[in-house]
């Protein structure tokens, strides 16, 4: 079940919506994890018992970690070393459901193809989101040995442990972000786990993020990732230059609005249910560096990585820094996918973000001017989507030979115009506007918002409602008008 699917929003929304409003606050967190399990279970029911065993091993094994800290916290040092291997397991537990599910067929083909070894090779079903809720589960239990039972400054102890397994379920699994994340930190919503405000101003604002993260996908990724596919599907040898750009700079926005459209529908589904989740994207397309655009893109997963892989290695302060980025680089890669080409894609971004390393290391300042920085940036960015929308290295050097020119061709099957009709062109350049940030352009234009400032706050209010009523019609008219509505993160 998608967000821009009709069953979803005519259908389970409102059921979810109704049933949380009219029940006691004691019991909308069960009636939340029963929907978020249902949600889960409608598209692959079997999966559901990997879901409860994710819920059963990470509450378990949290739980033996805070008996652990209890016990050394009062004197018994001994259990220090049960405490670190209870960790260990937790991480092998939760890496090897991952491993097992994601990557068995990977490793399987890939000593197959290597060793000549005649081997089986099972068919394993991929179950959706399960990159996420378990990278979810481990930072739970992560966090738990970290932090609970901790002394703090006034002399009380921190149990960030949850006793109440409904309550973890329901962090594991809530459906707002169980699919395509963002990925949640159970520190963030623990507070909101036991006692939220569920506040009209707040479902508002959620309401007002959803329909905007759906127009995102339904109007502008699905509209223009149609177009994406139709190039990257045709032959490479005869869709020529102009058109194998098109191909790359369409499915360039196609990821972004898929990708940050799910995170803005699920940050307002939190917001509609009384939950906050962090923001998972920040206008990356504006970046004038690779750094910059990992402080933009995906954020939650950066910072996963910073805070589990990075920091634990290192990070800037001990070992070489250089070796850290590598790795964290090559662990995205793998995170994202099964094939090689999302482990070069990771690598892709991890060379450049050592090259700007290394030039702030050294302290070279070359003035360069913003716009180049920009084309640097995104050129980087493009071809790096190239690699990850083919997934095959086979396949992705010949379209990004074509891209520069590199193997001369005969004639080209369809000029750029068989794919660009007046309407893809129109929702093309709504799809380049929407990546600017008009906030910060109109508070930083005194001309721009001085005209804002003079309409008062009322009329702005009823303005955006009203776009925002005319954005959901136009939104549903493209959900039942199209066939086409992949959600490209439902893969990893």
């Amino acid at each position: 079940m998608v967000f821009s699917s009709i069953i979803f929003l005519c259908i389970f929304l409102p059921i979810m919506i109704i049933g949380y409003y009219i029940l006691p606050k004691k019991s909308r967190n069960i009636f939340l994890l029963i929907g978020s399990l249902f949600f889960y279970a409608f598209g692959e029911p079997k999966y559901i018992l990997l879901m409860l065993a994710s819920i059963v091993g990470n509450y378990s094994l949290g739980m033996l970690i805070h008996s652990f800290a209890v016990k050394e916290a009062d004197g018994n040092k001994k259990t220090s070393s049960s405490k670190k291997a209870a960790l260990v397991v937790t991480i092998i537990y939760n890496l090897g459901l991952l491993i097992y599910f994601k990557y068995f067929m990977l490793i399987m083909s890939t000593v197959h193809d290597l060793f000549n070894e005649n081997l089986t090779i099972p068919e394993i079903a991929l179950p959706i989101g399960i990159s996420f809720f378990t990278f979810q589960g481990m930072s739970y239990v992560i966090d738990v040995y970290r932090e609970d039972y901790k002394l703090n400054e006034n002399g009380t102890r921190t149990e960030l442990v949850q006793k109440n397994p409904i309550n973890l379920a329901l962090y594991i699994s809530m459906f707002p972000q169980l699919i395509a994340g963002p990925i949640v930190r159970y520190t963030d919503i623990k507070d909101y786990l036991d006692n939220r405000d569920e506040s009209t101003e707040r479902f508002t604002r959620g309401i007002e993020r959803f329909i905007v993260g759906l127009a995102k996908k339904a109007i502008l990724a699905n509209s223009i990732g149609e177009v994406a596919d139709k190039i990257f599907t045709a032959d490479v040898n005869y869709i020529g230059t102009s058109v194998a750009w098109i191909g790359a700079i369409f499915y360039t926005l196609q990821i972004y609005f898929d990708f940050s459209g799910y995170s803005d529908m699920a940050i307002g589904l939190g917001k509609m249910f009384g939950f906050e989740f962090n923001e998972n994207f920040n206008y990356p397309y504006i970046s004038k560096s690779i750094t910059e655009f990992w402080r933009r893109w995906h954020i939650s997963l950066s910072t996963w990585f910073r805070d589990y892989l990075y920091i634990p290695l290192g990070g800037n302060r001990r070992g070489n820094v250089y070796f850290n980025l590598f790795i964290v680089f090559l662990a995205t890669g793998i995170w994202h996918g099964a094939a090689w080409g999302y482990l070069i894609w990771g690598l892709w971004h991890g060379l450049f973000m050592l090259i700007e390393r290394y030039f702030r290391k050294k302290g070279i300042n070359v003035k360069i001017p913003s716009f180049v920085k920009w084309i640097y940036s995104m050129l980087v960015v493009v071809l790096g989507w190239v690699l990850f929308k083919l997934e095959d290295i086979t396949l992705a050097i010949p379209y990004i030979g074509m891209m520069f020119h590199v193997k001369p061709y005969d004639y080209t099957a369809f000029s750029p115009r068989f794919y660009l009709d007046n309407k893809t062109i129109f929702i093309f350049a709504v799809g380049v506007l929407a990546c600017l940030p008009w906030g910060e352009i109109i508070t930083s234009n005194s001309r721009l918002a001085a005209i804002k400032a003079s309409i008062s706050a009322d009329v702005l209010c009823v303005i955006k409602r009203v776009l925002l009523i005319i954005l959901l019609l136009i939104c549903f008219l493209f959900i039942v008008n199209s066939t086409y509505n992949p959600f490209i993160y439902f893969r990893f």
